[in-house]
């Protein structure tokens, strides 16, 4: 491993388990195990898969003086969200923008009351707390020290639950203190397939008794990035990086459902966050492109990033992401497309595969609402 790599928590284990690494955003992941990618999202798709994602980022944020007040006055002036009706430990999707509109990074948020629990993605992680931290200067951010996992899959509630009958009660984005092993186990009903299941931050002395226990239920198996990466395109979920970057607006990129009304014009609480000209604006008027899903009936995988043409040979598009989808069995991609443009066809070296726009998800979601 490069010694500009980290490890993560439970990397032996995954060695073990006989996982094929990768760097990926500074971290040396498990990219696949032994079955194989297509093995492991079909699974997670059929039973339940476990997932390592220790790489991403957890903060703790607090107000210096301790308040709820100061902490939601400071945090709402940073992020496009409202602490006004948002009951406590319920987990809400935002983002950090700049001041032109675009996405730095998203976000999971969870209100804690005297304290919210943020996570990043692992390749912007220091870069989004030095930009909380320069525009929040009331409050505190600190790591949490903890592994990261994911139990994902139509059995993952009654796995857990076996653990803590709790995971049960959890609906969709809500979270609790669960009991896994002895160790009390911040969770969330969450992820990033398009599956139910959960986030669970795992204490380091407990991390690798929890997920011994979990693997030794023949319905779950390890499934690493590369499966990650397929079934979050099937749910048509983006990738920071990607399909969403700081050069695209939430309003572009299909997002602006996490923007609460109180927020937009004519909102109690219109605007007053980075990028919220811009913002508001294309929420008025409509964005110039935005980001939609295709699918291809020919064999030819079509990646980022891959030109669009529409029926005349005029390029209207350009692909963020692609794969053979492993439930389909054809081409799926995601792409940013002029608005009011049909592409027709994609630029594949000296290939025109045929694409046409569908709604997305590609796979419908099976959140437990």
């Amino acid at each position: 491993m490069e010694p500009s790599v980290k490890a993560i928590p439970l990397a032996s284990l995954h060695r073990e388990l006989g996982a094929k690494f990768g760097p990926f955003a500074g971290y040396e992941m498990p990219i696949q195990y032994p079955a194989g990618l297509k093995a492991e999202h079909l699974h997670t798709r059929a039973q339940a898969g476990l997932f390592d994602v220790s790489h991403m980022g957890q903060l703790r944020v607090r107000a210096h003086d301790g308040t709820s007040a100061s902490l939601q006055r400071a945090l709402q002036a940073a992020l496009p969200i409202d602490f006004n009706g948002w009951p406590l430990q319920l987990q809400k999707y935002s983002y950090l923008l700049n001041d032109a509109g675009g996405i730095e990074d998203d976000l999971m948020l969870v209100n804690c009351g005297s304290e919210v629990r943020i996570v990043v993605n692992a390749g912007n992680r220091d870069a989004d707390r030095a930009r909380l931290e320069q525009l929040c200067p009331a409050l505190s951010f600190d790591w949490i020290d903890a592994a990261l996992i994911a139990l994902q899959g139509p059995a993952a509630e009654t796995v857990l639950a076996a653990l803590d009958p709790t995971a049960a009660l959890l609906r969709f984005m809500h979270a609790a203190q669960l009991r896994l092993e002895g160790a009390l186990c911040f969770t969330t009903r969450s992820g990033y397939t398009g599956e139910d299941g959960y986030e669970i931050s795992l204490p380091l002395d407990a991390a690798e008794r929890i997920v011994r226990r979990l693997l030794s239920d023949p319905r779950v198996a390890p499934i690493g990035l590369g499966a990650r990466d397929t079934l979050r395109l099937e749910a048509g979920l983006p990738l920071h990086g990607h399909d969403i970057t700081a050069s695209t607006s939430p309003v572009e990129a299909g997002l602006a459902f996490a923007i609460p009304a109180s927020r937009r014009g004519g909102g109690a609480l219109a605007g007053g966050f980075p990028g919220a000209a811009l913002v508001l604006a294309q929420l008025a008027d409509g964005p110039t492109r935005r980001r939609v899903g295709l699918v291809s009936p020919e064999t030819v995988p079509i990646r980022a990033p891959s030109t669009l043409l529409d029926a005349t040979g005029a390029a209207v598009g350009q692909v963020t992401s692609g794969t053979v989808s492993p439930s389909l069995g054809q081409p799926i991609l995601m792409a940013y497309v002029q608005t009011g443009a049909q592409p027709v066809q994609a630029v594949v070296r000296d290939r025109r595969p045929a694409v046409q726009t569908v709604p997305l998800p590609f796979v419908p979601k099976r959140y437990q609402r």
